[in-house]
């Protein structure tokens, strides 16, 4: 799994529907997920730690949740099927844990309000992710390729002292 951060909230610039921008903690690859309007103003009230006077969906969640000594302790955002994420909550009560199917946005609302960590499955990210940073992805890709060029048959024998098919003078 990769931690992600939300980046922002923008919207789509033909359908005017808001988009959750999140990126890893390298700022290296962002995913870009379209959401509601409601889920928008719950992530952007959490993002500005906005302190309202009465609680909004997901604190009223929060709050219920904790009335009945559950904890919500991870979000994962882990499959993705037909262009739309899917995104488990993982609630604990002691010892026991429930798994409950959530819609991403409503993770990421929750997340932000609890504290805690967005966590997006490494094939998610891979099929969804768009790059951010091209510059570095080059320079990373130029070093691989300087190292594989480097390489040289012998600098894969003897990775023990010898080579495959020789016996080590210790052995008896």
């Amino acid at each position: 799994m990769i931690e992600m951060k939300v980046a922002g909230i923008a919207l789509d610039a033909l359908s005017r529907n808001p988009i959750v921008l999140l990126k890893d903690t390298t700022e290296r690859r962002a995913i870009p997920i379209w959401i509601g309007q409601a889920e928008a103003k719950a992530i952007i009230s959490a993002l500005e730690g906005e302190d309202l006077p009465r609680p909004l969906t997901h604190d009223l969640m929060l709050n219920g949740w904790k009335l009945w000594d559950v904890t919500l302790k991870r979000v994962v955002i882990h499959s993705l099927h037909d262009n739309v994420f899917h995104a488990v909550l993982y609630l604990y009560r002691g010892d026991e844990l429930r798994q409950l199917d959530a819609r991403p946005s409503d993770a990421i609302a929750l997340a932000l309000k609890a504290d805690l960590p967005i966590w997006v499955m490494e094939e998610v990210v891979a099929n969804a992710s768009i790059p951010v940073d091209r510059e570095a992805d080059e320079a990373e890709l130029e070093a691989f390729r300087e190292f594989v060029a480097q390489l040289r048959p012998e600098d894969f024998v003897g990775r023990h002292g010898h080579s495959e098919g020789q016996e080590s003078s210790d052995r008896g």
